[in-house]
């Protein structure tokens, strides 16, 4: 039986993984996807077409581990600073990952290719996740700050430089989404910018919990 230190050790590593599982394989898949285009399509236009399993189980498998990194969490903040809101907010991206993946979104921009653009409550939902995924995964950067900046400046710092990125992009790829959907900008960058938003804030889950394994637990063992 592992201890509890180490239990949670373990929770706090499925931020980490999350992270990095996530980067490859949304990079990997998303640059060899017959049709897909990283500049114009969405993360979740993966979900769509031939594949898409690939994306369900990536999106399903890193909400899961989003949820065991939220309640490590919990229990190395506790007491303190963010050790509520932290995990909650962390914990809503994990549901809308897990619902983004099973519920996947509807044909838009081109792809898959030769399927028509259509808008059902399939699509409602998957728009519902993705709120909660971009919403937790940018509020949870600034919450995390304020707690780190007494002893570790410089990841306070990083932390919400984070968090003001990923609300940047993800903002200005929705515009640009838009903007593309109504034919005004053709083929508009809102894929690589919802890219460069998600990047952030998997590298950002992965350089906090390297912070926080290293942490012991409040009355723990060690």
């Amino acid at each position: 039986m592992p201890t509890h230190s180490a239990l949670i050790r373990w929770l706090l590593a499925g931020g980490i993984i999350a992270g990095v599982m996530l980067s490859v394989v949304i990079g990997v898949v998303g640059a060899t996807r017959g049709g897909f285009s990283v500049w114009r399509n969405g993360v979740s236009q993966l979900g769509t077409g031939d594949g898409a399993w690939v994306f369900t189980v990536a999106f399903v498998l890193g909400g899961v581990l989003l949820g065991g990194f939220a309640l490590g969490l919990r229990r190395v903040l506790r007491p303190g600073r963010g050790a509520t809101w932290g995990p909650i907010v962390i914990a809503m991206a994990a549901v809308g990952f897990i619902i983004g993946g099973l519920v996947p979104t509807d044909p838009a921009l081109g792809y898959p290719p030769g399927e028509l653009p259509v808008a059902t409550l399939a699509e409602r939902i998957h728009q519902g996740a993705g709120t909660l995924v971009f919403g937790g995964l940018s509020a949870a950067p600034f919450i995390l700050a304020r707690r780190l900046r007494p002893d570790a400046r410089g990841l306070a710092t990083f932390s919400t430089v984070t968090g003001t990125l990923i609300i940047g992009f993800s903002v200005v790829a929705g515009i640009a989404y838009r903007l593309d959907s109504l034919g005004i900008l053709r083929p508009a960058p809102a894929g690589i910018l919802e890219q460069i938003s998600l990047l952030a804030a998997y590298g950002w889950l992965i350089a906090i919990g390297i912070r926080y394994r290293r942490t012991p637990p409040v009355g723990a063992s060690t």
